[in-house]
């Protein structure tokens, strides 16, 4: 609390009804300790942080297996030490001590050396523990913080205690709700509040409010279990049946962005941090949490550039999420895409599936099918058209081609998987004979057939820009806006009619749309036709089984759609 003067003090009594002369200040006794024994919620995270400061070594590493040497040889050894320590980061001056024994005036075969940034410092430990300096003295490097971990380890064993079982909480209990209401969360100002979304109602039933929950912003887990909150020091998911408590923290300072995998079972965090010589590029950890436990499974650090190669390009170029996850729900793999290969990892043993990365020369980027162990990848042509661009289907672990398709004339290619995997289709744009302009086509892969059939589809008038595509989830249907602005065509495709089952077919086209963007209900059936941004919020509720509009509405200057998971 900071200090108030006196007028401040008159001020706010008078406000509350009170009468300063009739108190005796001298009588007033406040409660022993800074905090008035008022507990923080904090407190737990204000000592651990405590913790750090106290120390404020989180900079400085100690270098072990050092020759040992007189005093006429103490410089040479110094110097070669500070040779190799300063090409990681920039070392504090006077930051390399190397104690001597006051007897026989040698080195004690070890240093200390304060770097300008923890980074640095974690950085130097990685990169030279284990190194050679020559064949008796292989370095050992570990951080100061380190060893006050090490000494505080007893040195009598005493078996774990014993705690007794207590039941958790259901975290699944909003799905029993009587209404069958989905959750949602609005952030606004300092206060993070949890809402039943309730269409009867005008106004939306509170479940949950909490003033500065997050220090940037929140987020769902994909089955709704946990909402996951972002601090300085790290991650914390939350969830319970009527309230929402913290189940669990994941320390990761200054974390940026999170990710969790599809089946929720673990949770990627991601930092950015400066480099202490401005030539460099940022240096970005990884780290992968097991949710339930909050153990780290696996970390990545590097340089941003490691980690920002191919994707649509995110926060300083880095696209986001780094590594994308494969074989549905059960959360067994995981991939990043790198320069000509994409590395795929597998959750037994967090390591690399067969030990090695998959080589694709030039390859630009990489899907995978949201049900199944398989992902698409794509590669541009090379050798300036005399090797095609393609499309291949591997499937993992084995990292069999099951499918690939070359491509001509490519200028662009994009890939979109139907949600239950049945189908991939791959939007081309082609240049014309002359290279003036270009044209797009679909390639279609009906992914559960024998041998894998592929369908090439044209529009109507193959000159058409394709301004949005979208898959019926759980369908077999897509819709595609083509055309010019400000008014272009929406046509609808069916991957199986009662009379063509093994072919795609155009089931209608509706022109002159105010739309360019699609939104179909997470169930299939119904669509929005929506006009984002400079289309001014035309929205236009069109149901596909039927082929009618069921209703037009408008959201001016409307920037993002989503529908709740119900669909209704």
């Amino acid at each position: 609390m900071g200090e108030i003067s006196l007028t401040e003090l008159e001020e706010r009594a008078a406000a509350a009804g009170i009468d300063l002369s009739l108190i005796d200040i001298d009588s007033i006794k406040l409660p022993p300790g800074d905090d008035f024994g008022v507990i923080s919620d904090d407190e737990d995270v204000y000592q651990e942080e405590q913790m750090d400061f106290d120390y404020g070594l989180g900079n400085t590493i100690v270098v072990d297996n050092l020759p040992v040497v007189p005093k006429e040889k103490f410089d040479k050894l110094e110097g070669v030490i500070n040779k190799i320590y300063s090409q990681i980061g920039v070392i504090k001056e006077d930051g390399l001590w190397m104690p001597v024994d006051p007897g026989t005036h040698k080195t004690l075969g070890y240093c200390f050396i304060e770097y300008n940034t923890p980074q640095e410092a974690e950085l130097a430990k990685e990169k030279t523990n284990g190194y050679k300096l020559d064949r008796a003295h292989i370095f050992a490097v570990n951080m100061i913080e380190d060893f006050n971990r090490f000494m505080k380890v007893p040195d009598e064993w005493a078996p774990p205690e014993i705690r007794p079982y207590v039941p958790g909480e259901n975290l699944q209990h909003w799905l029993t709700d009587e209404k069958a209401r989905d959750q949602f969360v609005i952030r606004a100002g300092s206060d993070t509040e949890v809402f039943w979304n309730d269409a009867r109602h005008l106004k939306p039933d509170p479940v949950y409010k909490r003033a500065y929950w997050t220090e940037s912003f929140v987020q769902w887990s994909p089955l709704g279990t946990y909402l996951a909150t972002v601090h300085r020091q790290g991650a914390a998911v939350w969830g319970g049946d009527s309230t929402f408590n913290r189940l669990m923290r994941y320390a990761h300072p200054q974390v940026k962005f999170i990710d969790f995998s599809p089946g929720e079972k673990y949770l990627v965090t991601y930092s950015s941090h400066e480099p202490s010589n401005p030539r460099d590029a940022n240096r970005v950890v990884i780290n992968i949490f097991d949710v339930r436990t909050g153990k780290v499974m696996r970390d990545f650090k590097g340089s941003a550039d490691e980690f920002s190669i191919g994707g649509a390009g995110g926060v300083a170029g880095v696209s986001w999420p780094v590594f994308r996850w494969g074989g549905g729900k059960d959360d067994k793999y995981f991939a990043k895409i790198g320069k000509n290969m994409i590395s795929v990892y597998e959750t037994e043993s967090f390591s690399l599936v067969d030990k090695k990365s998959l080589k694709a020369e030039n390859v630009m980027d990489f899907i995978w099918s949201p049900t199944d162990p398989i992902f698409a990848l794509f590669v541009p042509e090379l050798g300036g058209g005399n090797q095609p661009a393609r499309v291949s289907l591997i499937q993992i672990p084995g990292k069999e081609e099951l499918r690939q398709k070359n491509l001509f004339s490519v200028s662009d290619c994009k890939m979109y998987w139907q949600s239950n995997g049945d189908y991939l289709a791959v939007k081309v744009d082609r240049y014309t004979k002359t290279k003036k302009s270009t044209y797009t086509g679909f390639e279609l892969f009906r992914i559960k057939e024998r041998d894998i059939p592929i369908e090439v589809l044209e529009l109507d008038n193959k000159n058409d820009k394709i301004i949005a595509f979208a898959w019926e989830p759980k369908g077999h249907r897509f819709a595609v806006v083509h055309g010019d602005s400000p008014r272009p065509d929406v046509s609808f495709y069916s991957m199986r009619t009662a009379h063509n089952t093994g072919r795609v077919s155009k089931l209608t086209t509706l022109k002159g749309k105010q739309a360019n963007a699609l939104f179909w209900s997470p169930s299939g059936r119904y669509l929005i036709l929506a006009g984002l941004k400079g289309f001014n919020g035309q929205l236009e509720f069109y149901n596909v089984d039927e082929l009618e509009t069921m209703a037009t509405a408008e959201h001016f200057m409307a920037t993002d759609i989503e529908w709740d998971p119900t669909g209704r």
